[in-house]
């Protein structure tokens, strides 16, 4: 999860008129970079560039274009690239706008998008969010990412190896590419938390500690993060599988359909992880106080053990003179022999109610 205190407040926003890039994200001195991929069935070209104009050339060119910009504080890289290709500018505003919630918007000649990648952090142990801005035109992709690195890499490779369709297919085949990648991502962390979650059961069932319900409110949270990224990605899919948009193709949209069912199938995982999570508060709960009901068993069966024996020791205890066995010499030893054989009995009465 991100870090709210890094971030830069939504609230330097107010106030300013519609279509003003502020950014709002992590703070981060990383320089741009901006890579272009340019393919066809038979040529591939893959280079990094140093200024945005040095992308303006591939806006018409006849093959397909993958324009990817990881760092979202320079405003004027993203302003000049989108005047440059005549996006609106409040598309430009929500690009730099990392607090968006993932969305679809058809502007006829170009469809924007706002999608969640998420990946799990195995040293930090959680789950990092970062924002991914696609805008789908006419043979040509634009990414905005808010740094570098990302789950992309075997879409590259693919590309640069020209296995599968995607070489053979236009941009629309990308964008499709993409989303699944994130979708498949969202699977990884799933299986993360699904080892957490049977980890979870287990311990508070057999070792209910407060570190353990520490663990199940962040294993909560997580989730929540999950779902906020999953259920509007269902909307966002949905739209761009049952949109009219010229820019999709039918033959795409097929497989838009199933990323869609894998989408479906994550939100499904993630609400019966979500109703495990919660019962775990209740096991929690109830571990404890079984516990501590067989605490209380122990030292009930302790105290009532000792109640017959005390009186005992008690009578035997009393100082009179003319008490019977006062003066026995067995009295001492026939005492003690009483009290071990009431010991005797009780225990195996409570063995016969099966309360030992």
């Amino acid at each position: 999860m991100t870090d709210p205190k890094r971030k830069v407040k939504n609230s330097q926003k107010s106030g300013l008129p519609p279509g003003t890039m502020v950014y709002v994200g992590n703070k981060s001195e990383e320089a741009p970079r901006i890579t272009i991929i340019d393919y066809n069935e038979s040529e591939y070209q893959e280079e990094e560039v140093p200024s945005p104009e040095d992308c303006f050339p591939f806006k018409d060119k006849p093959t397909v274009t993958w324009i990817n910009i990881d760092g979202l504080r320079q405003l004027d890289v993203i302003e000049k690239i989108g005047k440059n290709f005549g996006f609106h500018p409040l598309v430009l505003e929500d690009i730099v706008n990392t607090y968006q919630r993932p969305k679809m918007e058809d502007f006829g000649d170009y469809i924007f998008l706002v999608l969640k990648m998420l990946v799990y952090d195995e040293r930090k142990k959680k789950i990092a969010v970062e924002q991914v801005s696609l805008i789908l035109g006419e043979g040509y992709v634009i990414s905005f990412q808010e740094k570098i690195g990302d789950i992309f890499d075997p879409i590259r490779k693919r590309l640069r190896e020209g296995k599968g369709r995607i070489r053979k297919s236009g941009s629309d085949y990308l964008v499709y590419a993409l989303i699944d990648a994130l979708v498949d991502s969202y699977f990884t962390i799933l299986e993360n938390l699904g080892d957490r979650v049977e980890d979870l059961e287990d311990d508070l069932l057999s070792h209910p500690e407060p570190e353990s319900l520490q663990a199940v409110h962040k294993l909560k949270k997580e989730l929540l993060l999950l779902k906020k990224s999953v259920w509007p990605m269902r909307e966002v899919i949905s739209g761009l599988e049952r949109g009219d948009s010229q820019l999709i193709s039918d033959s795409t949209g097929i497989y838009f359909r199933d990323v869609y069912d894998h989408t479906i199938q994550v939100i499904d995982t993630v609400e019966t992880y979500r109703d495990v999570a919660s019962g775990m508060v209740d096991t929690y709960l109830s571990s404890l106080s079984n516990r501590m009901n067989e605490v209380m068993k122990v030292l009930t069966i302790i105290a009532t053990i000792f109640i017959p024996l005390t009186f005992i020791a008690g009578v035997y205890g009393m100082n009179f003179q003319y008490m019977p066995e006062l003066k026995w010499q067995w009295g001492y030893p026939a005492v003690l022999g009483l009290m071990l054989l009431v010991f005797i009995v009780m225990i195996a009465y409570f063995r016969r109610k099966k309360w030992l």
